[in-house]
């Protein structure tokens, strides 16, 4: 069989395929492969067999076809059609739950040079491992993949890609949520903070930024509190994602930044790095007036009750209490109702 007619009917069988006669594609598509002399349509129908027998859950015979075409890609000695069947393999292998393999299998993907990775496929890969990552309960290097796939979706207008990665992280989230249960029964606080951070990563990825800095804090205080200084820099990390999503650093998120890095500088000892984002600290505690007006304390320094006055002055509760005054200290104004934040 030769080139044109090989192309012929590949062509049928995927118009009895794209109207729901499987068999008798599978069929047409068999012949094919056992009479054409063709190698670049002999790849092609392998790959529309690993298609359908992905679709149809006959993964064994997936992996069957993925292995044949990786030879086909061989001998015609082209990087991109090696890529192609990689990707297959990998996909084969994630269906068949050997995530390791699918792992390394990817990671020949992407290291193949001088291939479409880039723009057409690159996407497909880093989901393809995403999955595998999520198989083997590395949350972090899932999320990570899946983030890169998105990115190839919105750069390529891929809709079909992010349909199939927005799919992936609603599985994703449902693990996560199960193994925050399980850490909450056990008390396992290293697993809670995993666990935390991977929600903020999830909803930093969604654009919901508003819900994850609350994800990121409650993860840096246990994280802190475990000692877990590669954590405390992921969540850094995470953080300054949503604040370059946000396109720009207000105050408040200035303030967060250098609370959070002199924590991590201090922990670590790096005296020069501590004292510059001290310094910065106070400097923008200074711009947006958030220190007491009575002690000169800076708020947010220490964990203590706050008394906000109808004026809306804000002052430390035992310095009013102090003070023993029924108006406010900095404009005089009356402060009969106030209320506590």
């Amino acid at each position: 069989m030769g080139q044109d007619q090989t192309k012929q009917q590949i062509e049928k069988g995927l118009q009895l395929y794209q109207s729901n006669q499987t068999e008798k594609a599978l069929q047409v598509w068999t012949k094919v492969l056992e009479k054409s002399s063709d190698l670049v349509g002999r790849f092609r129908v392998l790959g529309c067999l690993v298609t359908a027998h992905s679709e149809m859950g006959r993964y064994k015979e997936m992996l069957k076809f993925a292995v044949v075409q990786i030879d086909t890609a061989r001998e015609l000695e082209d990087a991109n059609f090696l890529l192609e069947s990689y990707l297959n393999l990998a996909r084969s292998n994630e269906k068949l739950c050997e995530f390791h393999k699918t792992i390394s299998y990817c990671k020949t993907c992407l290291g193949l040079p001088g291939t479409r990775a880039g723009a057409q496929l690159g996407g497909q890969v880093s989901l393809s491992m995403g999955n595998a990552f999520l198989g083997l309960s590395l949350f972090q290097k899932a999320l990570e993949s899946f983030e890169k796939a998105l990115r190839y979706a919105h750069n390529n207008d891929d809709t079909m890609l992010e349909c199939r990665v927005c799919c992936s992280l609603g599985s994703f989230y449902a693990q996560v949520k199960e193994s925050m249960k399980i850490a909450l029964q056990h008390g396992d606080r290293p697993l809670q903070a995993l666990c935390l951070l991977c929600f903020a990563d999830i909803h930093r990825s969604r654009g919901d930024l508003e819900t994850a800095f609350p994800r990121y804090d409650s993860a840096m205080s246990i994280m802190t509190e475990i000692g877990n200084r590669l954590g405390q820099v992921q969540v850094l990390l995470g953080v300054a994602k949503c604040w370059v999503a946000r396109k720009a650093l207000d105050k408040l998120s200035q303030l967060k930044l250098h609370c959070l890095s002199e924590s991590i500088y201090r922990s670590k000892g790096l005296q020069r790095e501590l004292r510059a984002h001290v310094v910065r600290f106070h400097e923008c505690v200074e711009e947006t007036e958030l220190y007491c007006g009575l002690c000169g304390e800076s708020i947010g320094e220490r964990n203590s009750r706050l008394q906000a006055l109808p004026c809306s002055h804000i002052f430390h509760l035992r310095c009013l209490q102090n003070n023993g005054t029924r108006s406010c200290p900095n404009c005089r104004r009356s402060s009969m109702k106030p209320g506590f934040v």
